[in-house]
């Protein structure tokens, strides 16, 4: 079967399916981000396949495997053309309609079998040579390329999400949003959305969208992303990358604590207060007993500014931490002042102090 690189791999997904034949269990887990599951095995098969293999030998799994993937190929067959039809109406002008990559856990049997079978029906079809271990592999590299990163900054509620949102695509601005891929706004309130994907999950999804950043950056632009703590929600920030965005050029955005209590209550404030709860009694420890007391009785009694206010005097104190370790570092930071939480107008502020920052060592240069 014709078989491709990693890198190869990388460029050509883009525009063709890209169909992962490890077990549901396997993909669930994690998998490369736009891919397709087409299991020549069930979970439970697998499990049956790997125990004979182990206990028996070698023929007795391939006989196995066998049984399962006969009665399976014109189902497999009419899925992927099914597939391919899908993807060549979706947009891709440039997709002749017959071309997939396949690939499954370290690019051996399970892909070899499917590829025979689609090529056999008339696919053009490419595997992944490595498999799924080579791709991640490939993404846990992406963490230690250096880039020409910049970071937005604020106290909780100075609406840094929206800005980044607004910064997308505008002059030396490529973003990349953490908080997206985590599924997780970064506090003890963040997780109240959606659920978080696996740690494995996230990583292949931010490795993807930083290769594309890199490529994408031009001299003289930066990635921009949102100041964070080393977890978001579940999630650990690969901590090369973490290492990264500590060294780059942070911009600070200095908004008044009333105009951010306004702003948080009109996020935070159509939760029910059963989550809201929860989540302050999830900080109970750091936020004091005290203020934890405070904090959920004017919540009960609808008075959310009073709550958000306590809560925000908690967030801002360690954000200080935060800044006050940075400028024992020397690490470059620029304090940028705004009255109001306004994304439109805060944005231009962020991208008018950008002509201070210039390139230097710590800054990272474009892989």
């Amino acid at each position: 079967m014709p078989r491709t690189t990693i890198t190869d791999f990388i460029t050509q997904m883009q525009g063709c399916p890209v169909i992962d034949v490890r077990s549901p269990g396997e993909f669930a887990h994690a998998r490369m981000p736009g891919a397709y599951n087409l299991p020549l095995f069930s979970d439970e098969e697998r499990k049956v396949i790997g125990t004979a293999y182990k206990q028996e030998s070698r023929e007795k799994a391939i006989k196995l495997g066998l049984d399962y993937f006969g009665p399976k190929m014109r189902a497999m067959v009419e899925e992927v053309e099914r597939l391919t039809a899908a993807f060549a109406t979706a947009g891709n002008k440039e997709y002749n309609g017959r071309r997939v990559l396949v690939h499954c856990w370290r690019g051996g049997m399970r892909s070899g079998a499917v590829s025979w079978l689609l090529q056999l029906y008339g696919f053009e079809v490419s595997t992944l040579e490595g498999g799924y271990k080579a791709f991640r592999n490939w993404a846990l590299e992406r963490f230690s390329v250096p880039y020409p990163f910049a970071i937005l900054g604020g106290y909780t509620g100075s609406g840094k999400t929206e800005i980044l949102g607004k910064m997308s695509g505008k002059h030396r601005s490529v973003v990349i949003d953490l908080e997206q891929i985590a599924q997780h706004k970064g506090s003890a309130f963040g997780g109240f959305d959606a659920v978080q994907p696996s740690q494995e999950m996230f990583e292949n999804m931010l490795a993807v969208q930083l290769a594309a950043a890199s490529a994408t950056v031009g001299d003289g632009q930066y990635i921009w992303l949102e100041d964070e703590s080393r977890r978001i929600g579940d999630i650990n920030l690969p901590p090369a990358l973490w290492l990264q965005m500590n060294a780059a050029p942070l911009f600070f955005l200095d908004i008044p604590m009333l105009e951010r209590v306004n702003f948080i209550t009109r996020i935070y404030g159509r939760h029910k207060k059963e989550q809201l709860v929860n989540a302050i009694i999830r900080i109970q420890r750091r936020l004091g007993s005290q203020n934890t007391k405070d904090a959920i009785s004017h919540l009960l009694e609808d008075n959310y500014p009073a709550c958000f206010t306590i809560l925000l005097h908690y967030y801002d104190k360690y954000y200080r931490r935060g800044l006050e370790e940075r400028e024992k570092r020397k690490d470059p930071l620029f304090a940028v002042s705004s009255a109001v939480v306004d994304e439109k107008l805060n944005c231009k502020l962020i991208l008018e102090n950008i002509n201070k920052v210039s390139q230097t060592p710590g800054n990272g240069t474009n892989d």
